[in-house]
């Protein structure tokens, strides 16, 4: 485990929990390239009714600020806000040239039991910030 990709993960899954939304904003304009895209493979009941509907596309992309923010938002509406979840970094960050691998966890809020495993694949650039985010739900 790198410490410096270990900071990362954190910061990446704050952003996720983070109420604020002047505060997350500036902080997706920290993590991400201005043109950075969030690519996520969707859960399989997502797949199955995209593929009932003709659709044969098997990922769902967010790009740029505006879009990232919003995909961040509807997360954190959907679990965050309501008070059952929060998400956290696994301490399992690895560093690869501009690669960055991390565990994160969407857990119970009040009792902490895992509710969702996901795996982040982020790919860097020059100046260390994210130009792409490959999420894997496992």
């Amino acid at each position: 485990m790198s410490s410096a990709a270990q900071f990362l993960a954190d910061r990446y899954a704050a952003v996720w929990n983070e109420p604020d939304a002047d505060r997350r904003r500036a902080r997706i304009a920290e993590l991400w390239a201005p043109d950075g895209v969030h690519v996520l493979q969707p859960p399989e009941e997502l797949r199955k009714a995209a593929a009932e509907l003709g659709f044969d596309r098997s990922t769902l992309e967010a790009r740029g600020a505006e879009s990232l923010e919003f995909r961040i938002r509807r997360a954190y509406d959907s679990f965050v806000a309501p008070g059952a979840y929060r998400f956290r970094a696994r301490p399992d960050a690895e560093r690869l040239a501009d690669v960055v691998k991390f565990h994160w966890e969407m857990v119970g809020h009040d009792d902490g039991e895992v509710a969702a495993v996901g795996c982040e694949v982020l790919v860097l650039d020059r100046d260390g910030r994210i130009a792409r985010d490959y999420q894997f739900i496992e």
